[in-house]
C-alpha cells in the first residue's frame, strides 16, 4: 500500500508509525489486521473530544441538550459525511466481493473507517494529537452546531441514529399512570431490542415522557 500522503495532508496529521494508518483504512473483508479495534478506540476519543468542544461552545446548554448535539455530529451518517470531505474512500482496502458491490460508499463502512483513523492518531501521537486531527476534519460541523441541530426532538434524533446502524426502530411503552385526569404523569420505557439498550422517562403528558425516554437512551448510546 504506497503511503496515502493526500489524506494524512487533508486531517492534519503525517503518521509516524505508517501501519497503523494502514490498519485503520482496512476494512475485515481483506484481511488482518483490519480497523475494528481500532474504530473501537477511536470512537471513543471522538466522543470525549466532542462533548469537549461542546461544553466550551454552549456554556448554557443543559446535559441533555449538549448530548442531542453530540449524538448528532457523530452519527453514522454525519461521520460519513466528513470521511468523504476528506477523501478517504479512494484509500480504503477491501476485499474483492465487498469493493465490487460499492462497499468504499456505503456510509456504516465510511464512519467505521474514520472511527478508526481517530483511534490510529490517538495511537500514533496520543490525545492531543487525536484531539487536533478530530477537531480539523469536524471543525465545519462543530462550527455550524447551532439551534438547528437541537432543533431535532429526541424521538426523532434516536430514530435517525438507529436507522443508521440497521438496528431495530425504538418501541416505546407506557408502565404507569399516575395522578388525577387533570394532573396525570406518565413513565414510559423505551427499547432497542437489537442493541439490548432500554430507558425510561417521566412527563406530563405520554409524548413528553416518550422524549424523555429517548433522550436517555441517547445518552447510552453516546457514552
Amino acid at each position: 500500500m504506497s503511503r496515502p500522503e493526500s489524506l494524512e495532508e487533508r486531517i492534519g496529521h503525517r503518521f509516524q508509525r505508517a501501519e497503523l494508518l494502514e490498519q485503520a483504512l482496512t476494512h475485515r473483508s481483506y484481511g488482518t489486521p483490519h480497523n475494528e479495534r481500532m474504530e473501537f478506540l477511536g470512537d471513543s476519543v471522538l466522543g470525549c473530544v466532542v462533548a469537549e468542544a461542546l461544553f466550551a461552545q454552549f456554556p448554557d446548554l443543559t446535559e441533555g441538550e449538549l448530548s442531542l448535539r453530540r449524538a448528532s455530529l457523530v452519527r453514522k451518517e454525519a461521520l460519513a459525511a466528513v470521511a468523504r470531505e476528506v477523501g478517504l474512500a479512494v484509500h480504503l482496502r477491501m476485499g474483492q466481493g465487498e469493493s465490487a458491490s460499492g462497499g468504499a460508499g456505503r456510509p456504516s463502512i465510511l464512519a467505521d473507517a474514520l472511527e478508526a483513523l481517530y483511534g490510529a492518531a490517538f495511537l500514533d501521537g496520543g490525545f492531543d494529537c487525536a484531539r487536533r486531527v478530530v477537531l480539523g476534519t469536524l471543525g465545519k460541523a462543530l462550527e455550524a452546531s447551532d439551534e438547528r441541530t437541537g432543533a431535532k426532538d429526541a424521538k426523532t434524533l434516536l430514530q435517525e441514529i438507529v436507522q443508521g446502524r440497521r438496528q431495530s426502530l425504538p418501541v416505546y411503552q407506557v408502565l404507569a399512570t399516575r395522578g388525577a385526569a387533570h394532573q396525570q404523569t406518565f413513565e414510559v420505557e423505551c427499547v432497542v431490542e437489537s442493541l439490548g439498550l432500554r430507558a425510561q422517562g417521566s412527563g406530563e403528558s405520554r409524548r413528553a415522557a416518550e422524549q424523555k425516554a429517548a433522550q436517555a437512551l441517547l445518552r447510552q448510546l453516546g457514552a
